[in-house]
């Protein structure tokens, strides 16, 4: 099966996203972006300082405000190569203009807010398109997200979900995120938020998934489709439902308490990884020679 050859960067958030759909509330006191580190690693994936990158502040409802954030979070890196893409609805979305400046960018950057403006807005346009073909085509396209934006990257995506009622069958929303990867489901403010029954909730419906849950300040890269790298300062967990043995899931009531057993959990730190395909987990991510033992011993 042939690999991507672009790279996907998942971030669990920090930044205001311009929404929180739990509580309901619009915050636009907080603009701290996560940690610069991620940052500076997305400009180094796509070869320097002088790199175009496209910042799409869809999801958020207060884009303009977090649009300006990301260029001066960037601009501290010496990154001033940024561009701002405020497309509100999918009527923008087929403007030639916004086309073009994915076409010739070196990286995209969806900001958080909502995932479901992204999928209605983006969903079966030319415009997501493109940026699926540049991923698949070129290996150094990178395409980055945050909160929202990291949770829409997956084939399967939640949209909605109470963490303190997430034991409870169907308090779990899924829908079809943008696609460019499959079998994974991501989930962002994973430690703060308290999303762990969440993630396993979607997991264990979803077993043929792996879940990537992301802390705050912390990201996953991900390259050829398979091979992931923790970096920030967080915490990434892997949630693997591949060895489930017993789940009620699919014979309770909507409501009822969901009861799951031999869900597998791996913890990842900065530097530690996750082989995709070989559901394996990775000590050293960041040593190549480790990462290329690994691949070659299958």
């Amino acid at each position: 099966m042939t690999a991507a050859k672009g790279k996907l960067l998942a971030i669990g958030g920090a930044e205001d996203k311009g929404t929180d759909l739990e509580s309901g509330q619009i915050h636009r006191n907080n603009l701290n972006f996560f940690e610069l580190g991620i940052l500076r690693r997305i400009v180094e994936e796509t070869g320097g300082s002088d790199s175009r990158i496209e910042v799409i502040t869809t999801a958020s409802m207060i884009p303009i405000e977090v649009g300006k954030n990301y260029q001066s979070a960037f601009g501290k890196i010496g990154c001033t190569n940024i561009g701002v893409m405020n497309i509100r609805n999918r009527a923008e979305v087929m403007e030639s203009d916004h086309f073009e400046r994915i076409s010739n960018c070196k990286a995209v950057m969806f900001s958080g807010g909502n995932q479901l403006r992204l999928t209605t807005i983006f969903g079966g346009t030319p415009f997501l398109d493109k940026l699926m073909q540049r991923y698949w085509e070129e290996p150094d396209f990178l395409i980055a997200g945050t909160s929202a934006g990291a949770m829409a990257m997956s084939n399967t995506m939640i949209y909605e979900g109470n963490a303190t009622r997430a034991h409870l069958k169907g308090e779990v929303k899924i829908t079809t995120g943008l696609g460019f990867i499959d079998d994974v489901i991501i989930d962002s403010h994973f430690e703060k938020r308290g999303r762990f029954g969440r993630l396993a909730q979607a997991v264990a419906s979803n077993p043929s998934a792996i879940g990537i849950g992301l802390g705050e300040d912390t990201g996953m890269l991900i390259t050829d489709g398979n091979r992931m790298e923790a970096i920030g300062s967080g915490m990434v967990m892997i949630v693997d439902g591949h060895d489930i043995r017993h789940s009620n899931i699919a014979d309770i009531p909507d409501g009822c308490p969901i009861s799951i057993e031999n869900l597998k959990v791996h913890i990842c730190e900065k530097g530690n990884g996750y082989l995709l395909h070989e559901k394996k987990f990775v000590t050293e991510i960041a040593e190549n020679a480790v990462i290329k033992k690994q691949v070659n011993v299958d």
